[in-house]
């Protein structure tokens, strides 16, 4: 049994660790151990904080643009009403424009028709007095006839004409 390999490397391989122990090779190791499993430790808290920064710059990102397609919407509303109402005014004013305009031609064709009635109503007058006139002088002679015919036809074109 002295004699076989298998027992010298088992006594060798205590040997080495009973001096690795003695010179702290087993704490160096645990502390390198330790420190490795801290920066991972450290790694995966870090990447934890980062993705819930990031989940909440998502959902920060999410409520804005919720916010913007609201605000976009109100916008779209308040100008498609803004249109309906200058579409109304529009017309209202049309409409307006269009009643006076009618009305304004409807006085302008009464004027004119009162205009003509008061021009045919003078040219009638005037055609009686010239026919009275024409036939008094026909059927009266002398200066009182004259003066007769003078003030009647004066007084037929005072009456025509008012």
């Amino acid at each position: 049994m002295l004699l076989e390999a298998e027992f010298w490397v088992a006594v060798a391989f205590f040997i080495f660790m009973g001096i690795a122990w003695k010179v702290g090779a087993f704490s160096a190791m645990t502390k390198g151990l330790d420190g490795r499993a801290n920066r991972v430790r450290h790694e995966l808290d870090e990447a934890k904080r980062l993705r819930e920064e990031a989940a909440a710059v998502l959902a920060d990102y999410k409520r804005r643009r919720a916010e913007a397609e609201k605000e976009a919407e109100a916008i779209v509303a308040g100008a498609r009403e803004e249109a309906e109402r200058a579409a109304e005014e529009g017309h209202r004013k049309l409409d307006d424009f269009l009643a006076r305009r009618t009305k304004a031609a409807e006085t302008k064709i009464a004027q004119a028709e009162a205009q003509a009635e008061a021009q045919v109503r003078a040219a009638a007058a005037e055609a009686a007095v010239k026919v009275s006139e024409t036939i008094l002088r026909e059927r009266m002679q002398g200066d009182a006839a004259q003066n007769l015919i003078r003030a009647s036809l004066g007084e037929v074109r005072t009456r025509m004409r008012s």
